[in-house]
């Protein structure tokens, strides 16, 4: 992989995009590569994935101009399916995928962070859909998961106006969970940047949810994601059934009888990989 960094850290995984002289920018090959690492995941072992960038100016700072330049019509329409096939997989991934957005996400890279299930941010992040002011619409998900994610209404603003928000203002209107500044002393000197404040935040929120039962972390996912695209009668039916799922696992057993032990000097034992 030339532009992509992938470290399994026991039952969490980090990936980067390292494509940091152009601000990591999607080109094609970047979306194979990343398309592939997805691909190598080993879900048997690794229960939440974290995405960021390289560099402490952009998490992605959009779609790759200079290769979007020449393309035709059909061209386009090739490439904005890559794209979205490519955040498709990531929004449907069956574990957890946290997005550590340091600096830019733009065009393609706030796109990106919208196909992950949370995203946090460092206070330097700047969000954006620019297209409009290139002569393109958004065309990795942006016109969809934007409206859905922070109300239409917003999401129109954001996109007619081609205006970029700063951190503050994207945790306002509900677009990142989080926002970490830097850890200083007490003669304000910094201790932690901003970008490692994120990164040991994003490791923790990872490492939590990697204790947690991992059919049930898979199974939630599933019936969020699932239950957003269909009325609340049909939402219901699906969350009915994979909580079911849930009585079949040894995960459950374990956990329901653990909770009714009296023993309150027992250790609880983690939960067995998929």
């Amino acid at each position: 992989m030339e532009y992509i960094l992938y470290e399994q850290k026991g039952q969490y995984a980090i990936l980067t995009i390292n494509r940091e002289k152009a601000l990591n920018a999607l080109n094609s090959q970047v979306l194979d590569e990343l398309n592939e690492t997805l691909d190598n995941v080993d879900l048997k072992e690794v229960r939440a994935l974290i995405i960021t960038g390289a560099g402490s100016k952009s998490f992605v700072a959009g779609a790759d101009i200079g290769e979007m330049s020449t393309l035709t019509k059909a061209e386009g329409e090739a490439f904005g399916k890559k794209g979205n096939d490519v955040f498709r997989k990531i929004e449907t991934f069956p574990i957890p995928v946290i997005a550590a957005v340091n600096g830019f996400a733009l065009g393609g890279g706030c796109e990106l962070s919208m196909s992950c299930d949370i995203r946090i941010c460092s206070d330097n992040a700047v969000f954006g859909q620019p297209e409009v002011g290139l002569g393109i619409t958004p065309g990795f998900g942006g016109t969809q998961r934007l409206a859905r994610l922070i109300g239409a209404g917003m999401a129109k603003q954001m996109i007619y106006t081609a205006r970029n928000i700063k951190a503050p203002e994207a945790y306002r209107i509900g677009l990142v969970n989080e926002v970490y500044a830097a850890e200083t002393d007490a003669e304000g000197n910094v201790v932690k940047s901003a970008g490692e404040v994120l990164m040991a935040a994003a490791e923790k929120m990872a490492s939590t949810i990697a204790k947690n039962a991992p059919i049930a972390v898979r199974n939630c996912k599933k019936a969020i994601g699932e239950g957003l695209d269909a009325d609340m009668d049909e939402a219901l039916v699906i969350e009915e059934k994979l909580f079911g799922d849930c009585f079949e696992t040894e995960d459950q057993k374990y956990g329901m009888a653990f909770f009714l032990d009296k023993n309150k000097e027992k250790v609880k034992e983690p939960f067995r990989n998929c």
